[in-house]
């Protein structure tokens, strides 16, 4: 890929395996068509995917680095196709070596892990964007203790891949509260996603920063994310474009009926 710096993303993963059932086709018709609409503006298949991902916490920062890694079905209810469904991307130990060498650097304990497959965090958002699986696929855990600044911080060690043709995606939702899912989620869903838009679309990056910082002072801060581990992943793909625009790629008001979710690009699309 020729040398171009990619933007930065954050997105909302949806629910369970969708895309591999039918009957999901119509609620999940907007997301689908926004992580389908990634790759288009993209453009240029990209060396590889890094993706933050909201299912995967551990004690220290962990990079996935098997070149064929497995499959994790961690979603409980659904039909029994959707445990035996595969995404066969190839990972990429080239990559997890550098993400680690760059967050050492940074001052940032990180470990590599051979065994790690593909969470639903990412097979099914990149089942979407790349359905052929051409493109290898590395994850980065969250760190246990969820500091925001941390993970602003692990973004900015990380920014150096955007122009090494590797595409940075948070996978995560903008709103996660699965005891007020769909109706009971109208009213908190809405207040949050009004000040996500207001810190990612419309403040200065410096503004950006120190709101996400504080994240739970925001309305219904607690109430969209009981537990931030969906939210965490937007710091990631803040921090590694920390000084650029963020933009709203994908926004519904009715997401299962009710809730108001979004996506968010930071940073310019390459050249044509």
């Amino acid at each position: 890929m020729a040398a171009t710096r990619l933007p930065t993303y954050f997105i909302s993963h949806g629910g369970g395996p969708w895309p591999y059932m039918p009957d999901m086709a119509p609620v999940m018709a907007k997301l689908k068509a926004a992580l389908e609409g990634i790759a288009q503006e993209v453009g240029e298949r990209p060396k590889a995917v890094l993706v933050i991902t909201g299912h995967w916490e551990e004690r220290e920062f962990t990079v996935s680095s098997s070149p064929e890694p497995p499959m994790i079905y961690d979603y409980g209810g659904f039909p029994a196709h959707t445990y035996q469904v595969t995404y066969r991307a190839p990972g990429s130990p080239e990559l997890a070596g550098r993400v680690h060498s760059l967050l050492q650097a940074a001052g940032l304990p990180t470990r590599l892990d051979p065994q790690r497959g593909y969470d639903h965090g990412t097979f099914v958002p990149l089942a979407v964007m790349y359905p052929q699986a051409e493109v290898p696929v590395v994850q980065l855990s969250l760190r246990r203790d969820f500091d925001p600044a941390v993970h602003v911080a692990v973004g900015r060690a990380i920014a150096p891949l955007r122009e090494e043709g590797v595409l940075i995606v948070g996978s995560g939702l903008s709103y996660h509260n699965l005891r007020a899912f769909g109706p009971m989620g109208r009213e908190a869903s809405h207040r949050f996603d009004e000040w996500l838009q207001e810190v990612l679309t419309r403040s200065t990056p410096e503004e950006r920063i120190q709101q996400l910082n504080r994240w739970t002072q925001a309305p219904a801060a607690r109430q969209a994310h009981p537990r931030e581990e969906h939210l965490l992943p937007l710091m990631v793909a803040v921090g590694a474009a920390a000084d650029e625009a963020g933009e709203c790629t994908y926004h519904e008001e009715d997401f299962f009926g009710a809730m108001a979710v979004s996506n968010f690009r930071f940073g310019g699309l390459p050249a044509a």
